[in-house]
Order: C-alpha cells, then sequence, then structure tokens
C-alpha cells in the first residue's frame, strides 16, 4: 500500500480533535508540565553554560558536563514521555475507549519494550557511525542518508507496542521495518515537511512572545519564555503522534469502512 500523505495527516487531525478532552490531559501532564519543571528549575539541563559559539569543542564539553550534572532530570523526563507516548496513541486509536488511567498502565507496560527498541536503535545508529570513521573518515558523509533511512524504518516502533501490544523489541522493529516497506521516501517527505512546518511556525511565535517577554523581564520573562517552549513541545508531540497512528492505520492496511469511523 502506498501511503497517502494527504489522508494520513486528515486522520491525524480527526483522531486529536476527537479525543481533544484526554489529549489535553496526557499532553499536559507528560508534556507540557515535566518539560516547563525542566527549564525553570534546571535550566542547565536544558541549556549549558553560554560558551563561545565558535568553539565547538568548548560547547561539546559544556554539554557533557550539563548531562553529567543533570543526569537525573533527564531520565525523569525520558521516562515519563516514554509512557505518556504510547499512553496517548493508546487513547488516539484504541476503540474500546479506555480510560486515561488504562491508557496510562498500558503505557508503562509497554515502556520496557520502548525502552529496548531505543536502545537498540541507537546502539545501530553508533556502529554505523563508528564504522564509518573506522574505515574512511569521509564515509560519515554517506552514512548520514543511511541514519535517516534508519530512522524512517523505525518510525512505527512506538505505535507497533501501543497500538499492536507487541512486547518484543525485535518484533516491533520488524512490524515497524515491514509497515514502511515501499513508502520509505514518501514517509521521510512527509516526517519533512511536517518537522520544517511546525519549527517556522514555533520559532516566528517564540520571537514574537520572547519581545514581548524581554520588554517586561524579570521573572515574567523567565517563566513566560518557559511556559512558551514547553506548550510548543507538547503541541508539536501531539500532532508528530497523531500522525504516527494516522501512518500505521493506513499501512497496517485497515478497511475503509474502519477508517471512516473516525471521521464520524
Amino acid at each position: 500500500m502506498k501511503l497517502d500523505m494527504g489522508a494520513a495527516w486528515n486522520t491525524a487531525t480527526a483522531l486529536i480533535g476527537r479525543n481533544r478532552s484526554v489529549v489535553l490531559i496526557v499532553a499536559g501532564v507528560f508534556f507540557l508540565l515535566p518539560y516547563l519543571a525542566s527549564t525553570l528549575l534546571f535550566p542547565q539541563a536544558m541549556t549549558p553554560d553560554q560558551v563561545n559559539p565558535e568553539d565547538f569543542e568548548a560547547i561539546g564539553a559544556a554539554m557533557m558536563q550539563a548531562y553529567a550534572d543533570y543526569w537525573w532530570v533527564i531520565l525523569i523526563i525520558f521516562v515519563t514521555q516514554g509512557i505518556g507516548t504510547l499512553a496517548l496513541l493508546v487513547l488516539l486509536t484504541d476503540r474500546a475507549k479506555p480510560t486515561v488511567g488504562d491508557a496510562i498502565k498500558r503505557g508503562a507496560i509497554g515502556f520496557p519494550t520502548y525502552l529496548a527498541a531505543n536502545l537498540i536503535f541507537v546502539l545501530a545508529i553508533g556502529v554505523i557511525l563508528g564504522l564509518s570513521v573506522a574505515i574512511l573518515p569521509f564515509l560519515v558523509l554517506l552514512a548520514i542518508p543511511v541514519m535517516f533511512y534508519a530512522m524512517v524504518k523505525f518510525s512505527l516502533v512506538m505505535p507497533a507496542i501501543a497500538i499492536d501490544g507487541i512486547r518484543n523489541p525485535f518484533k516491533a522493529i520488524a512490524r515497524s521495518w515491514t509497515l514502511t516497506k515501499g513508502n520509505s521516501f514518501r514517509l521521510f517527505v512527509f516526517y519533512a515537511l511536517l518537522v520544517i512546518a511546525l519549527m517556522v511556525v514555533s520559532l516566528l511565535v517564540t520571537m514574537v512572545l520572547a519581545v514581548i517577554f524581554a520588554a517586561i523581564g524579570g521573572q515574567v520573562e523567565t517563566i513566560g519564555n518557559g511556559l512558551v517552549a514547553s506548550v510548543i513541545n507538547a503541541i508539536f508531540v501531539v500532532l508528530f503522534l497523531g500522525v504516527l497512528a494516522g501512518i500505521h492505520r493506513q499501512l497496517a492496511g485497515d478497511r475503509p469502512e474502519e477508517l471512516s469511523e473516525v471521521f464520524d
């Protein structure tokens, strides 16, 4: 089945709209609040000490130091958002209409698989880049397209876990690989367009509001900028998960009458 990007987007927005009440709850608790708390309480975990933007070595050292100092903050965010991600996919797609509590429980049960799949992906990318550098340094440039290809092929792992209920990380990866077969380039273009559009809109909104907050100054500027960044992060996650749910529903081969239920 060839991916219809328009249909996938329409399904995504319909799923989000139909479940907006529970989406707002989960997005607020699992994405907005943790990000806002991290930005306000642990700013160095989100933005390391400013260094010379041309000194890449200093930038890398500052980032590593921030990770070393605030690893537990990053871990909490990863676990929280991982569970929230799976719970939100359940809420968006399960026709049995589970409660938020049931969805969170299923997200927690699926989290070990989610964690294992992410570790496998990171390891695979590390091996690709490591081998490229070890063989010939310029091969790193050739490894970049391979990395993007792998990201596309792994992109439906979360729906495989949350929607299909797969608990084996290797089977979840295989499911994602199978679903994306024949649509890798279309998916890459779709994801790229989505990210670019969201980045442009978020940049414009952030710049406008940052000027307003800067004029006020003080705590209002700090809290305002943190709140805007957190809201944008939550919106981005919700839209992207909605898109993943729409893509999964289409590529999994749901019948037309089943797809039409989304728009009722």
